[in-house]
């Protein structure tokens, strides 16, 4: 038998450890003198949470070939006294001599408290049945199980207590019969109101006046049989063929459901990607202690872990996956453990690769082997079990995960897949080793892969590469590339399919290969028609190497994964600082054979160049070195404050971590830690080494909580170097684009965007005109709004029970007349009764130009503005939104969901709205929500304005950013021309969700053919995830608005000052710098005939600075049509000016 766990947040197989300690530490059980094949047990489980106990009958059936006359063997946990119910049948515990032969210590073996009993079975001839009786307890308190670097996690081999009971295979809870498959069918009688879960198909379930009953049947061959019980409340939906299923220790449908629907996500994409899912079932089950867990068909997570977001798209679909590769095809841990790099490849790899950042996840992967994996320390992949260091983790997790990625480029995508389908089909329920896999690849290619496999599986150790003397001539049309490429490892060299890069003279594109690399110095040489400039080997990462410390960015695994470190303690410190410095630095130590020194920098003169150093502390004398050795970086320290990259991080709020390398050894690190909160150092302890592929850090609080984070860009990588030309002609450096790359799969997404097309088709179609203010063409969005919210199942909530609509009437001018302005408006009402009135704000607004009003550009007077990009596509989202959660989501906050009328002219809708609030008023608003031009979002980042009016936004939305993998740029911004504008005025925290301006901006080039309906999809996602954040949150958000401009009850109409001409500038919106940061310029425009260009930043304009865009703002609406102004703004750290006359709109 062999236990498989795998436990989330990098976790893997923990338990597995624990069963590999039982075997190896304590000789657990040699095989008996018989073997055979896969065993039955019927199980007949009765549980007693308060006394700890259970009782059982086990019918068990051994295969017709086993009927042997030699005894059998198996053990049990200690004290459960089993009898055997078969006549003529021989049970006796095994004692003394006798046990000898089947334990190679003796027949108590105790670890942890476990205590195993051996016993023999001897059948009558010709009977291969019996059934045993057995009761008694199994309690083994949780206890906290240690690694290095401070991570600990509590286990627990077997437990029934009345929090809960936890028991699987290492709990020896039912008979094992040496290293055999098995099948169960298992009827389990609990306490009434408690459920049961195992990794079998649930057949029946009854309830009786004082107890529960549940039976699972298991026909398919398993390694071990759990049982998890708890009084749980379940949820369960269809995923195609299969039911994932949600159990919970508390009422939560929203948890679950957020649960339920990425299961279906996960379990359609991987059918489509390997074949059908193994069981019937996947379960999410939450434990009452923190595990993170993954078993046959189910996971358990502990409480705090199944509310992580992130854990719902980095880990989970880890443990989904581990049904087809651990827990669907096993592992034959004897002959290596391929099943945790394979998954981890096909779920967190993959899972990178969909968001684009897969080059990085490889960086990171190799980095980690480069810092941690020593020469005396690595191991072949046929000799990796589990996890249990960052050694094993490098090697078993990473190294493996890199060979299936080298496999996948010698084979290409379509091959690599029918690999993979061919041995998933062969081997399930099989046990398997990297021999089985090679022979399934070898079948579906013609390139022999016994070298690869040789070179990779059975022998340690990575290539290390250089590349040197490119250089380029001239050959007749023509250049000739040359260049050496060496492995510097002291091994034999390897046989590398490696890819390069060649970036040509005025060529967008890089040219990109592979070439076959068998020597310790392979002479490249090729032919190209442009001049050959800069040479790029393995740019993207895949081949698996040891890295030069020049290709990767400054990271705390240099600092973890070094053999000798030196902690530099700040003299002048406090004792109490010294002390808490002090205690941290030994809780790394922990676990870790590193030499650590300490030392006060007054006891140093110098910095040591033959370690890697930690300097603590803001007041340590050597601080200056940091700012040496970051010279290269966008870094100033400015004493009490640091500022990198724009993000100023001050002493007397954050705790920083920065990495830096050596000023005078770059092969090795300098870090520096500083923390004016001593209360901060035992969390810094538990964290930094989860953040090891960073750079810098920001912390606040006692937790410390994790504010900022980033990676140095890479400097001076060897393996990118420039071409020398033979004829000493200068070129300009030219970086080129490399190809783009397609995922292996695609995650089903849960918006549709051809829905979210067909409503901006129709409500930018000529037939609504433009949906201008007081038009046929705007009624008719309005109806189709109502329709939408209608079939999505959201409430109405307008001005009658059953109206979805709120309607008045209002002057506007140009020219002056009353029109009747309508709000669309639909609830999903709140589920909480202690938040009644209570609500989260989800707007858009619906109208548009119509034919140019009231606000148009010169020249396009009469012409339909379709306003594609503004603002159907955030109706679009709001519609979308509604469709996934108005039917089946149940939310404790009420949520409404208005689309807007008459944002153009001056907001009068959203106005209205805050003006009108009865059933749900402004003071017990928690949030708002607008989304306005979200439609040509490309490959940009969301931006998000008005995160100042609530502490808590920058959190929420770095939060949703990493959960979703959608870049976000936070801006403080209060720009003043969207809907959010008059709910920050009544002081509701409000934000705006935008795509960034584009040069069809309030024009009749706003059409439905510049939409994105991809970044629309991404758009959703982020609002998902913040509106499923707001409406669960207990706690109010924390408001910055302290001033309220404008009661609710005193709101009026504000006057709304247009500017009249046009600079043509486009903002980027994301810039939190001073001045105004271009994101670039609209044709034929003021601003693009005088050569303002994306980057600038305009710092001002006559006499006046330009602080940021609200300053910019202002001083365009005083202008008139053919002003002359000088700009003065910045380029490349010079300042520079223009001068130009700006034009009418």
């Amino acid at each position: 038998m062999k236990y498989r766990l795998c436990q989330l947040c990098r976790m893997c197989q923990l338990y597995q450890l624990l069963w590999c300690f039982l075997q190896i530490s304590f000789f657990i059980l040699i095989v008996s003198a018989t073997t055979f094949g896969q065993i039955n047990h019927d199980l007949k489980v009765t549980l007693h949470p308060d006394s700890h106990r259970l009782e059982v009958v086990d019918k068990i059936t051994l295969p017709p070939a086993s009927t042997s006359t030699e005894p059998f063997h198996f053990t049990l946990h200690q004290g459960l006294k089993p009898e055997v119910l078969y006549k003529d049948t021989i049970l006796r515990k095994n004692f003394g001599a006798e046990a000898g032969k089947f334990f190679r210590n003796n027949p108590s073996i105790q670890s942890d408290n476990v205590t195993l009993e051996l016993f023999e079975v001897k059948l009558p001839p010709g009977i291969n049945q019996f059934t045993l009786k057995y009761q008694g307890e199994i309690f083994h308190p949780i206890k906290e199980y240690g690694e290095e670097y401070a991570r600990s996690f509590s286990v627990s081999p077997g437990i029934i207590s009345p929090e809960g009971i936890f028991l699987s295979g290492s709990s020896f809870w039912y008979p094992h019969f040496v290293d055999e498959l098995v099948t169960f069918s298992m009827d389990v009688e609990l306490p009434k109101g408690w459920s049961s879960v195992n990794q079998g198909a649930r057949t029946k379930r009854s309830t009786s006046a004082d107890s529960q009953r549940d039976v699972w049947v298991m026909g398919k061959p398993q390694e071990e049989i759990y049982l998890i019980s708890a009084e749980f409340t379940e949820y369960g939906q269809a995923a195609g063929a299969v039911d994932a299923m949600a159990f919970l220790r508390k009422p939560d449908p929203q948890l679950a459901q957020k649960y339920l629907d990425t299961t279906a996500q996960y379990l359609d994409m991987y059918r489509k990607l390997l074949g059908p899912y193994p069981y019937s079932k996947f379960a999410l089950v939450e434990n009452f202690w923190e595990t993170g867990y993954g078993m046959p068909s189910f996971t358990l997570l502990g409480p705090k872990v199944i509310r992580f977001p992130f854990i719902l798209h980095s880990s989970y679909p880890h443990e989904i996956l581990h049904n087809w590769w651990g827990n669907g095809v096993y592992t034959d841990y004897e002959k290596g453990n391929w099943a945790e790099g394979l998954t981890t490849y096909l779920a967190d790899h993959l899972i990178k690769e969909q968001r684009g950042t897969a080059v990085e996840y490889r960086r990171s992967v190799l980095q980690k082997y480069t810092n941690y994996v020593t020469a005396n320390k690595d191991f072949p992949l046929s000799e990796f079990r589990s996890r249990r260091s960052a050694v094993t983790e490098a090697v078993g997790y990473g190294k493996t995960m890199m060979l299936f990625h080298m496999l996948r480029q010698q084979l290409g995508d379509q091959v690599f897949i029918k690999a993979l389908n061919q041995f998933y089909r062969k081997y399930k329920f099989k046990v398997t080793s990297f021999d089985d896999i090679e022979t399934t690849f070898n079948k579906v290619t013609d390139d022999p892969l016994a070298l690869i496999f040789e070179q990779w599986v059975k022998k340690a150790g990575a290539p290390s590469l250089r590349v040197h003397k490119a250089t380029a001539k001239p050959q007749g049309d023509g250049y000739v590339l040359s260049a050496i490429i060496e492995q510097t490892q002291e091994t034999e060299p390897y046989r590398l399919k490696l890819p390069i890069a060649v970036h040509l003279e005025g060529v967008a594109n890089a040219f990109q290969t592979s070439i076959d690399v068998d020597t310790k110095q392979h002479h490249l040489k090729r032919n190209f028609p442009a001049r050959p400039v800069r040479l790029d080997v393995d740019p993207e990462f895949d081949v698996f190497r040891i890295l030069d410390h020049n290709e990767t960015p400054p990271a705390i695994s240099q600092v973890f994964g070094a053999e000798h470190v030196l902690i530099i303690l700040p003299a002048t410190a406090p004792e109490s600082f010294l002390q808490g410095y002090q205690d941290l630095a030994k809780v790394w130590q922990k676990g870790r054979s590193v030499q650590l020194d300490i030392k006060l920098d007054n006891e140093l003169d110098e910095l040591p160049t033959d370690r890697a150093v930690w300097l603590f502390g803001w007041e340590n004398s050597f601080r200056p070195m940091i700012n040496k050795a970051l010279s290269d970086y966008d870094y100033v320290d400015k004493e009490k404050t640091i500022h990198i990259d724009s993000t100023e991080l001050k002493r007397d709020q954050h705790t920083v971590v920065i990495m830096a390398r050596h000023p005078s050894n770059s092969a090795y690190a300098l870090a520096w830690l500083a923390t004016d909160n001593v209360a901060a150092m035992p969390g810094l302890g538990r964290k930094l080494p989860h953040y090891n592929k960073y750079s810098y850090l920001g912390f606040t609080g006692d937790e410390p909580t994790n504010v900022f984070k980033g990676q140095w860009p890479v400097v001076n990588s060897p393996m990118s170097i420039a071409v020398l030309q033979s004829d000493d002609k200068e070129v300009e450096p030219t970086i080129a684009k490399l190809a783009p790359r397609v995922s292996l799969a695609q995650l089903p997404p849960v918006f549709s965007e051809a829905r979210m097309l067909q409503d901006i088709k129709y409500l930018a179609s000529d037939e609504l005109a433009g949906r201008g203010l007081g038009t046929a063409g705007l009624d008719k969005a309005a109806d189709y709004i109502a329709k939408q919210f209608s079939d999505a199942g959201l409430r109405p909530c307008g001005d009658g029970p059953d109206d979805y609509f709120q309607i008045w009437t209002e002057k506007v001018d140009k020219p002056e007349r009353d029109v009747t302005i309508k709000n669309v408006v639909g609830i999903i009402p709140g589920t909480n009764p202690e938040w009644d009135g209570q609500s989260v704000v989800i707007g858009a607004h619906y109208d548009s130009h119509g034919l140019g009003w009231p606000d148009v550009l010169a020249g396009n007077e009469g012409k339909i503005h379709p306003g594609a990009d503004d603002n159907a596509s955030g109706i679009s989202v709001l519609l979308e939104l509604g469709r996934l959660l108005g039917k089946k989501w149940q939310t404790k906050r009420t949520i409404m969901f208005v689309a807007f009328s008459a944002e153009e002219a001056g907001k009068l809708g959203s106005l209205h709205y805050v003006r009108q609030a009865k059933k749900y008023p402004v003071s017990k608003i928690m949030a708002m929500i607008n989304l306005d031009t979200v439609g040509q979002l490309g490959q940009d980042a969301l931006i998000i304005f008005g995160t100042h009016s609530a502490r808590e936004w920058v959190h929420i939305f770095r939060g949703a950013g990493y959960v979703t993998g959608v870049p976000i740029k936070q801006s403080t911004i209060d720009t003043g021309n969207g809907d959010e504008k008059s709910f920050l005025d009544a002081g509701v925290p409000s934000v705006h969700f935008f795509s960034g301006a584009r040069d069809n901006y309030h024009r009749p080039t706003d059409t439905v053919d510049r939409i994105d309906t991809a970044g629309l999809v991404k758009t959703a996602a982020v609002l998902k995830e913040v509106v499923e954040y707001l409406a669960a949150r207990p706690e109010p958000l924390t408001s910055t608005l302290i001033d309220t401009k404008v009661t609710p009850a005193l709101q009026k109409v504000q006057p709304h000052k247009r500017r009249r001409v046009v600079l043509g500038t486009i903002p980027d919106f994301g810039y939190t710098g001073k001045g105004v940061r271009l994101d670039g310029v609209t044709p034929d425009s003021p601003a693009y005939k005088v050569g303002l260009q994306e980057g600038d930043i305009i710092a001002r304009i006559e006499d006046t600075v330009i602080e940021d865009l609200q300053t910019f703002s202002e001083v365009l609406k005083a202008l008139q049509a053919g002003s002359e102004i000088t700009v003065v703004f910045m380029r490349d750290n010079v300042e520079l000016s223009v001068t130009t006359k700006v034009v009418a709109r």
